[in-house]
């Protein structure tokens, strides 16, 4: 199981790389969100106990 550090840790993370999308100019954001998803989608599946 996450240590609480680490979810905390992770939350720091993902809020600094929404961060930087929200800077980016709009048409690029699109390609940074569908990428960070794919990334957190890659994430979730290799969670052990993860349910399909």
């Amino acid at each position: 199981m996450d240590q609480p550090r680490d979810r905390d840790a992770d939350a720091g993370d993902l809020l600094s790389t929404l961060e930087v999308i929200e800077a980016q100019p709009l048409a690029t954001r699109a390609d940074a969100y569908d990428a960070l998803h794919d990334t957190l989608a890659r994430r979730l599946e290799a969670t052990p106990g993860a349910t399909s």
